[in-house]
This record gives C-alpha cells, structure tokens and sequence, in this order.
C-alpha cells in the first residue's frame, strides 16, 4: 500500500514540473514578444532540465521559441555569430524532435528561418573580409557549411578565408574535411548582366539566365567553365603540413590526391611545388616534365624550369626554358627580366679581369679587348631590359638596371628618356 503513495507522489513531481516548464515556455513567449529576448533566453535556460522528459509539442514549442530568441539577439548584433548559430542549433533540434513525433508544427518556420540565419552568416562573413577580420568570417562561414553540408563551397570559402587570415590551425581541419569530400569546385557558371546594377549576376541554371533575359532584365549572357580547385585545396593543404613539419604527411597527401584523381592535371603540378619548396629539385623536374606532357603550353612551368636551372648554376638550360617561356607568352615580363640577368652575369668575371690589370700596353690591349666584351654583354641585355620595362614600367628594378646599361654604354638620350619616365 506504501509503494503505490510513492507512484503517486512521482507523478504529482512529474505533474507539477509540466505545468512549470508550460509557464516558463509561455513566459519567454511573453517576453520575447516584449522585445526582450534576453529575458526569454534566461527564463527557458531555467526550464532546460525539464524539456527532456517533457512531451514531444512541447520540446517542439520550447526550441522554437528558444532559436527566435537566439535570433533576436543576433538580429539586435549582440553576439551575432554565436547567437546565430545558437539559434540554428534550437531550430535544427526542433525540427529532429517534430520528425521522429510525426506531429509538424514548427517546422517549416524552423527551416526557412535556418536559411535566413545561413545568408546572415555568408553576409556578415563577406562583410568581416572587407575590413579585414578574415578568421571571424571564415569561422561564420564554417558555421554556414555546418547548417546545410550539402553547400560545400562554404567550407571551400572557409578554408580560402582562414589562409588569409594567416590562422593555419582554422584552416587545416577545413582542408582535410575537403580532401575526405574529394571537392572540386568544377563546374559551369551561367551569368548575364543586370541591366539595373550593371553588375553581372550568377544563374543556378541555363534556363533560369535564359529567362531572365527574354523578360528584358539581363543581357549579355556568358557562359563559362569553373576550373577544378582541388589543386589549390591539397597544396594548400600541403603547404600548411610542411610548415608544421609534417612534410611526410604533406607528400601523402598529394599522393592520395593524384592516386583519387588522375585526371587532374593541376595536383602534378601542386605535388611538384612541394617539392620545390622542400629543395628536391631532380623530383620537381622529373614531376614538371610529366606536367609538361599534358600541358605543353604552360608558360609559367617552363619559367620555374628556368629559375631551377639557374640555381644550379646550368646557364645553357636556364636560358633555353626562359626563351621557351617567352615563345609560349610573349608578354611573360618576368622571364625576360631573369633572362636579362642571366646574360648580365657574364659581366663579372670581366670587371674582375679587368680590376687585375696593371698599366703595360699589353695589359692595356686587353683592357681594351674586355671593354668591348662588356659592352657586347650590356647591348645583348637592351632587347629583354627593355621589353620588361613596357610590360611592368613600375618596376624600379628593372628601369634601374636599364638606365645602368644605357650609362655604361654612354647612350646618353636613350637614359634621359628613360629617366623622364621613372
């Protein structure tokens, strides 16, 4: 008889705590509608104990009016980020509680205020970017990725975001989740000009861009082809492992890469950097001659052989890779101006000859003879000095060195010319 007075006193404590948690529910409701969302978050952290054991419409009603209190906040900046997500946080548990209960009530609200909180963080995101508080908005952004998984170009814009904001240890678990999706990026753009904002607008489809046209809104229309990112995600990925001296799992990574991807093009030429980086010059070559094979016209990988070669000290070869760069891009400043420098490095060993030299006639016959070979190294720079000079004239380098060869060679009109422009 004595036990049944306990059940019963146990459902009185589980009675009473109902009509608590029912109250403070409807207090927060009250002071929400108050415009006092703070209030509202503090009274239902009260009742938080209690929403567990509580019936499935009332966990429903007390997430809901949780997450528009969360939102309020964020919506008044008073911690917007965190609020934001909070709020996300209430609404995606309302919706999980109303799915397993089959009883939709909120749900709908919940979803489209999920999507209104995830354009909040990609705006307020793109906003920290303008003025420079790069992880603040690549962590917005992350959270954006975190409210619908299916957008991974948020997590993509993420990681980008945290590279600029120097914050290596943000970035490298956003990298590693890329490279365990195997993201790419590629894909193809639909765009056509707003004839209002002059500004060129993005379509999700052919179709949508084409009817946007034929009504007279846009014009212009353009499509283009978004080139695979997975290049940049693993060497970025890699080049941050490098720098926490994880140069091994960097190598894996690539390897891995390539091995998931053959097809891809750019992660030769993301695993050759690497080893460029690390010094591995016979591995670079041998990565960027693969490289070359599937992409013969790449000015910029020819130029890089040039810079390698150089640094060995193999002038031959270096000079050949730079004409080869030039061939390719006739307007490539910088082989030019590393081709330039590359012949000037033949003056040296006559200055140092000619510093040798005493006053004996014959010791004047071939000060003669290695002035003339100087001045033949000089004439034989002008054409590369000067073609780097037009296509990068702020370059004080480059005019420098090119109004020191016009006064070592006494072309006094062409280096007041030159030295109008600087």
């Amino acid at each position: 008889m004595k036990s049944k007075y306990v059940i019963l006193a146990s459902a009185l404590l589980i009675s009473v705590a109902t009509f608590a948690q029912k109250d403070q529910i409807k207090s927060a409701e009250k002071a929400l509608k108050g415009g006092d969302a703070q209030g509202a978050v503090a009274i239902l952290k009260d009742a938080e104990n209690l929403v567990v054991n509580a019936k499935d419409v009332e966990q429903a009603q007390y997430y809901f009016v949780q997450g528009n209190a969360y939102l309020a906040l964020a919506d008044k900046k008073v911690e917007e980020s965190k609020n934001l997500s909070l709020a996300a946080e209430s609404y995606k548990k309302l919706i999980d509680v109303e799915k397993a209960s089959g009883k939709l009530k909120y749900s709908t609200q919940a979803a489209a205020s999920i999507t209104d909180i995830k354009g909040k963080l990609i705006n307020a995101a793109i906003a920290d970017s303008q003025v420079s508080k790069h992880a603040d908005g690549a962590k917005k952004l992350y959270d954006a990725y975190l409210l619908d998984k299916k957008d991974t170009i948020n997590l993509y814009y993420a990681a980008s975001t945290a590279v600029n904001a120097q914050d290596f240890d943000l970035a490298l678990p956003m990298y590693e989740e890329l490279k365990k999706l195997n993201y790419s990026g590629k894909g193809t753009s639909y765009l056509a000009v707003n004839k209002i904002s002059g500004n060129e607008d993005n379509f999700n489809s052919a179709k949508d861009r084409d009817l946007a046209v034929k009504l007279g809104t846009h014009e212009k229309p353009k499509t283009e082809a978004i080139p695979s990112k997975r290049g940049e995600i693993y060497k970025n990925l890699a080049l941050i492992l490098v720098q926490k001296g994880r140069s091994e799992d960097a190598k894996k990574a690539i390897a891995d890469a390539r091995k998931a991807n053959p097809e891809d093009s750019s992660l030769i030429l993301t695993e050759a950097n690497l080893y460029l980086e690390s010094k591995d010059y016979d591995t670079y070559k041998k990565l960027v001659g693969e490289a070359l094979e599937k992409d013969p016209k790449n000015a910029d990988l020819v130029f890089n052989l040039g810079v390698i070669s150089g640094n060995a000290k193999n002038n031959a070869d270096a000079e050949k890779y730079y004409l080869k760069a030039i061939e390719i891009n006739p307007n490539y400043a910088n082989a030019y101006l590393n081709l330039a420098a590359l012949k000037l490095e033949a003056e040296k060993p006559i200055i140092d000859e000619m510093n040798k030299l005493g006053t004996s006639a014959k010791d004047m016959k071939r000060y003669d003879v290695l002035k003339a070979q100087r001045e033949n190294v000089f004439k034989g720079v002008i054409p590369y000095l000067k073609k780097a000079n037009e296509l990068d004239p702020k370059n004080e380098d480059v005019s420098k060195t090119l109004l020191g060869v016009y006064k070592a060679l006494e072309m006094t009109a062409e280096a007041k010319a030159l030295k109008a422009t600087m």
